[in-house]
């Protein structure tokens, strides 16, 4: 994991991952593991796709974060409503379908994203498994 941080560019987004790892481990009290190549995943819970023409499952990082060239992408920040209703006090970002994007981490509320963080690691696993 730590190899991926220090390979992630451009450079200064070597110096961000690992200020985002160190967050993310003091707030969820967890160490990382790899979920693929390029998410860095503190904690897991077990889903179930709310489709209703296939039943797929399996397991996800509670939260997680990419290192990637345009943006830090954070996973689980507002997957919960409490995330979602705190998510436009964190500052500069933009929103994917399951992420949110930060070109630069000077450019949003440390203490905002601990909270979401938190927030984010206290999910279960999903009710309907």
């Amino acid at each position: 994991m730590q190899e991926f941080l220090d390979r992630a560019p451009p450079a200064h987004r070597v110096t961000e991952g690992h200020r985002v790892d160190e967050i993310m481990r003091t707030e969820t009290g967890v160490e990382p593991v790899m979920w693929g190549p390029s998410i860095v995943g503190y904690g897991s819970y077990h889903y179930v796709s709310p489709s209703k023409t296939s039943r797929t499952e399996g397991d996800w990082p509670k939260v997680g974060f990419s290192p990637r060239k345009s943006a830090l992408s954070f996973y689980g920040l507002k997957d919960l409503p409490e995330g979602a209703a705190l998510l436009p006090d964190l500052g500069t970002y933009t929103e994917g379908a399951g992420c949110v994007y930060v070109k630069r981490l000077e450019q949003i509320d440390l203490d905002v994203l601990r909270r979401l963080i938190r927030i984010a690691y206290s999910r279960g696993d999903d009710p309907r498994s």
